[in-house]
């Protein structure tokens, strides 16, 4: 997945010209001011009434003006972008340094873009500029982690953890107050865990903030997931997937009934691949209904059931509720105890399609835990039609993207030994990682007749995987060792998900 040259490139814009001109200037005018070069103002602009609002901009700053045309949807999220990056949150915590943080209580307006944000209080500031900086750095959390003497702030990016701040202990009770009343949360509550949420917008995009909040013995730690509302969903072929198996499993679902399973550890990308399948057999045919513990992101044309155990709402009643409402297909966020897999069960044998996770370290082993829930292998056999196993591998940046000549010792992973291999030497793109992005490495199983009897007959994980890949099936660890052959990502990055089959 390379990413998309922008027409507006980071080295074409000077950010601190930004902080001196206001934001809504340069979105209600269509214009973004990019450098000072030789006392001439370069200024991007879309059409010809922008030229007129760059031209007075030059004028009060007594430059002469240049422009550049750019289109209209790159020079908004340049906008965007630029301006979200204009100030981080280092910068706002050293500005407000020594400055009164006790006083937060300030009712929050939403939904209103942060980034707009102008003379609020030194705490709201810092929140915001969190908020922007996880944004423009693509995390996908915000951990705030209070400890014996200090505070640390942490994002999590492409699944890797990375500090980004450490402010003074006397600023924690103020910002995790000031996130309880963005999120309707008991500022006065300091015992018991919180959840909650906040939608933002942040650089016009629409960010539904998913709080969650628990007590330590250093005061309470706070943990912020960001999902983007704008975001687009993936379909199958985005996922990873090579199109030898995404062909192949979309005969699979394409089906009037059965089992289909998804499987991985935590942040493996699980519900990222039951959308994608959802997607797949999306049309105005099907009645599609799910039931998911959060729902992630809403779908148009499916309806969304959230679970709610403190009132009675669990997977397996919901589920129940659901085969009321004459579905085609339906999704169970998770199979976790022997109540919802007997009802998933009984319904993928009605006549039902259902898509579903659960947390193994392999397809084969899926059919054991399936076992263990208390389900007859004669179910199993009946109603499986296939499991993916995944994991998410980070993508070397484009960026920085280089060849070098493995040694021997990563020569030994693979077959064949490779002439050379790819890896990224870190850019300010990539945060110095080498890495932009993740992409999924999968193992496909099948359920074929002779699969079904092996289930039947009660043969262990390890005989029915053997079966699988003399059939045909691409192991985890091979899917990887592709992709790092293919320059997607690097023997490390494989090595570091896949540790514990490779020391099998």
């Amino acid at each position: 997945m390379n990413d998309i040259k922008p027409e507006i490139e980071d080295e074409d814009v000077d950010i601190s010209l930004l902080k001196d001109i206001p934001l809504n200037f340069s979105r209600t005018n269509a214009i973004l001011p990019l450098k000072i070069i030789d006392r001439s103002l370069w200024v991007a602009v879309c059409d010809k009434n922008a030229v007129f609002a760059a031209n007075d901009l030059a004028r009060r700053l007594k430059l002469e003006l240049k422009t550049r045309d750019v289109s209209r949807q790159a020079l908004m999220e340049a906008i965007n972008r630029y301006y979200g990056a204009a100030s981080n949150a280092g910068e706002i915590m050293g500005a407000i340094s020594g400055q009164d943080l006790s006083e937060v209580a300030v009712e929050f307006a939403s939904p209103k873009d942060i980034v707009e944000a102008v003379g609020d209080a030194p705490v709201i500031k810092l929140i915001n500029a969190l908020f922007q900086e996880a944004v423009n750095k693509k995390a996908s959390d915000i951990h705030i982690e209070p400890y014996e003497k200090d505070l640390e702030i942490r994002l999590r990016v492409d699944g890797i953890m990375h500090k980004i701040l450490t402010p003074p202990k006397i600023a924690q009770e103020a910002l995790i107050s000031r996130i309880k009343v963005m999120a309707g949360l008991d500022i006065a509550e300091k015992r018991l865990p919180q959840d909650g949420r906040i939608r933002l917008l942040i650089a016009s995009k629409d960010v539904d903030v998913r709080v969650s909040i628990i007590p330590t013995i250093h005061g309470e730690r706070v943990v912020l997931r960001l999902l983007d509302r704008g975001q687009t969903l993936l379909g199958l072929r985005d996922i990873g997937l090579d199109k030898e198996e995404a062909a192949h499993l979309e005969n699979v679902v394409n089906t009037t009934h059965g089992m289909f399973l998804v499987t991985g550890p935590t942040g493996s990308g699980k519900t990222t691949t039951l959308y994608a399948l959802i997607q797949q057999l999306r049309d105005e045919k099907r009645n599609i209904m799910t039931v998911e513990n959060p729902v992630e992101y809403e779908i148009k044309g499916i309806a969304q059931m959230q679970v709610k155990p403190h009132i009675g709402l669990t997977f397996a009643s919901g589920l129940r509720s659901i085969l009321r409402q004459d579905p085609d297909c339906i999704l169970v966020g998770e199979i976790r105890d022997p109540e919802t897999a007997q009802t998933a069960i009984q319904a993928s044998l009605t006549g039902h399609v259902v898509f579903s996770t659960l947390h193994t370290n392999n397809a084969a082993s899926t059919i054991i835990r399936l076992l263990d829930l208390g389900v007859e292998p004669y179910l199993v056999s009946s109603c499986l039609l296939g499991i993916l196993a995944q994991r998410l591998v980070r993508v070397i940046c484009t960026h920085c993207k280089e060849s070098y000549s493995p040694s021997d010792t990563e020569k030994g992973y693979f077959k064949e030994a490779p002439k050379q291999l790819y890896r990224g030497k870190g850019c300010p793109r990539c945060l110095d990682e080498g890495y932009k992005g993740r992409t999924g490495i999968f193992e496909l199983l099948v359920i074929d007749e002779e699969l079904r009897a092996m289930i039947i007959s009660g043969l262990d994980a390890q005989s029915i995987s053997a079966k699988a890949v003399k059939k045909g099936m691409k192991t985890i660890n091979c899917d990887g060792m592709n992709k790092v052959l293919k320059g997607t990502t690097t023997l490390n990055e494989v090595l570091r998900v896949t540790q514990k089959e490779y020391s099998e």
